[in-house]
C-alpha cells in the first residue's frame, strides 16, 4: 500500500507527465507546476528540489547548443544540403536518401531539433525552386535525425541521462563491456533502415519525376574563415569529451568550457573584423530555454519518486519478471516501444533508468535492460508527434510553409513503418550481443 506522501507524488506525476502529453498548454509550464506542487504538498522541499537536477547533463545541453548555434550559422549545413543534392545525379530517391543518412550522422553531435532547424531551410529552398511537395524529404529527416541522436552521448538526451545515472563514457557507447554498444548497433539497424525506405518508397515515389537540377545554384559557404574556426572549435569540444575519464572532470565542464572558448575567439576575431559572425546575443536568444527549463523539471519530477520511494517499489514488482535476461529485456522493450510513442519519452527513460538502477541492487546485470530501455525508448518515439518533439517541430515547420495541415495518414505512412523496422532490427541485435 502506498503511503500518503506516496500517492500524492504519483498522483501528481501522472497528472503532470498526462498534461505534458496533451500538449494542450505548454509543457514547460506544466512541468514546473509539478515540481512546484510536490515542494507545496511536502513530497520534497526545495533545495531537494534543485539537487535533484543534473546539472551537468544541463551544462552539456546549454555548451553544445551555443557551439551549435554558430555551426549553423556558418553556412556547412546549406553547403552539405547543395553537395548532396549533386551527388544524387539528378535521381530524388537517393537525395533524399542521402540526406537522412546525412541528418542523421550530424544528429550524433547536435540536439535533433537543432538538426531539424538547420537542414529545413534548405530542403524548402530546393523543393520550392523544383516544385516538389517537402513532405517526404523533411519528415525522412526529422525520423532519422531523432534515431541517431542516441548513438553517440552529445545527439540527445536520453544517452545524456544514460550517462548521468550509470557514468558510461563517451568512447563506451562505441565499445562497452567487450562488446559492441550504442553506436554500432544503432548504425546497423539505421543502414538496414535507410536501405528498406530506399528501396520499398523512395524509387517507387520519384522514379517518374523529372526535374531541372540546373536551377539550383553552386554551393557557397560565405565566410570560410569563421565556418574552420567554427568547426575546430566544435570538433575539439568533441574531442575533449570523448577524453573525459582521462581529463578528470565533468562534460558539462568541458562543454561549457568549450562553449566560452569559443564566444571569445569568435566574438574576439569579429570585432577585429577578421570573421563575419553572429553576435552571442542573437545565439544566445536562439537557444531553447524552455526546453532546458523542461528538461531540469523532469529531473525534478523523478527525483520526487525516487526521493518518496516508489522507484524502488517498482523495481520490487518487476524484479520477478527481471530474474531472466531473455524474457525481462523482451518486456521491457516492446512495453517501452508503443508507450514511448504516445508519452514524452525524456520523461519515460529517465524514470525507468532509475528503476533499473534500483533493480540492479539485487543482483540482476542492468545494462541488458538499459540499453533495451534507451533504444526502444528512443526507437518508439518516432511513432508521433507526442513522442518526439523533433517530430512535432518538423509539423509545425512543414505546416507553415506549405500552408496546409499534414494528414494523418501522411505521416503514419512514414512513422509506423520506420518504427517497426527499426524496432525489430535493434531487438535482434540487442539479444544476439547483450542478451544470449
Amino acid at each position: 500500500m502506498f503511503e500518503f506522501t506516496q500517492l500524492i507524488a504519483l498522483v501528481i506525476f501522472i497528472i503532470t507527465v498526462s498534461l505534458i502529453i496533451c500538449g494542450k498548454i505548454d509543457r514547460t509550464v506544466i512541468a514546473i507546476i509539478g515540481v512546484i506542487l510536490m515542494v507545496i504538498t511536502g513530497v520534497m522541499d526545495e533545495v531537494r528540489a534543485f539537487q535533484f537536477v543534473d546539472w551537468n547533463v544541463i551544462a552539456i545541453l546549454i555548451g553544445i547548443w551555443i557551439i551549435a548555434g554558430y555551426f549553423s550559422k556558418t553556412g556547412i549545413p546549406e553547403y552539405l544540403a547543395i553537395k548532396t543534392f549533386k551527388l544524387s545525379k539528378k535521381d530524388l530517391a537517393i537525395f533524399i536518401t542521402l540526406l537522412g543518412i546525412l541528418s542523421g550522422f550530424v544528429s550524433m553531435f547536435v540536439d535533433n531539433v537543432v538538426v531539424i532547424l538547420m537542414f529545413t531551410p534548405m530542403i524548402f529552398h530546393i523543393t520550392n525552386k523544383l516544385k516538389l511537395d517537402s513532405f517526404p524529404c523533411i519528415m525522412f529527416v526529422g525520423l532519422c535525425a531523432n534515431f541517431m541522436g542516441t548513438a553517440l552521448l552529445l545527439g540527445d538526451l536520453p544517452p545524456q541521462m544514460l550517462h548521468s545515472v550509470t557514468g558510461i563514457e563517451f568512447l563506451e557507447f562505441i565499445w562497452f563491456q567487450n562488446k559492441p554498444s550504442s553506436f554500432i548497433i544503432l548504425t546497423i539497424t539505421f543502414i538496414f533502415v535507410i536501405l528498406f525506405f530506399y528501396i520499398s518508397k523512395f524509387k517507387k515515389i520519384f522514379s517518374s519525376i523529372k526535374v531541372n537540377f540546373d536551377s539550383l545554384e553552386d554551393p557557397h559557404i560565405k565566410d570560410k574563415k569563421f565556418a574552420i574556426i567554427n568547426v575546430s572549435l566544435f570538433i575539439s569540444t568533441i574531442i575533449a569529451m570523448s577524453l573525459r575519464a582521462l581529463i578528470g572532470v565533468k562534460l558539462g565542464f568541458i562543454a561549457l568550457t568549450g562553449a566560452i572558448i569559443s564566444i571569445l575567439i569568435l566574438e574576439s576575431l569579429k570585432e577585429r573584423k577578421v570573421i563575419e559572425c553572429p553576435s552571442f546575443d542573437d545565439i544566445l536568444l536562439s537557444l531553447d530555454w524552455k526546453a532546458i527549463f523542461f528538461y531540469a523539471s523532469l529531473f525534478s519530477l523523478v527525483g520526487g519518486l525516487e526521493y518518496v520511494g516508489i522507484l524502488n517499489m517498482l523495481a520490487e514488482a518487476l524484479k520477478q519478471y527481471f530474474t531472466s535476461p531473455l524474457i525481462g529485456t523482451t518486456i521491457l522493450y516492446w512495453v517501452t516501444t508503443p508507450i514511448v510513442g504516445i508519452v514524452e519519452h525524456d520523461a519515460y527513460i529517465l524514470t525507468f533508468l532509475y528503476t533499473i538502477k534500483d533493480l540492479a541492487k539485487f543482483g540482476i546485470d542492468p545494462w541488458p535492460y538499459w540499453w533495451a530501455l534507451v533504444w526502444a525508448g528512443t526507437l518508439g518515439s518516432n511513432l508521433t508527434v507526442a513522442g518526439a518533439p523533433a517530430l512535432y517541430v518538423v509539423v509545425r515547420i512543414y505546416e507553415k510553409n506549405a500552408g496546409k495541415r499534414v494528414a494523418l495518414k501522411d505521416f503514419f505512412n512514414y512513422s509506423i513503418p520506420y518504427v517497426i523496422i527499426s524496432s525489430i532490427i535493434c531487438y535482434l541485435l540487442l539479444l544476439l550481443i547483450w542478451v544470449f
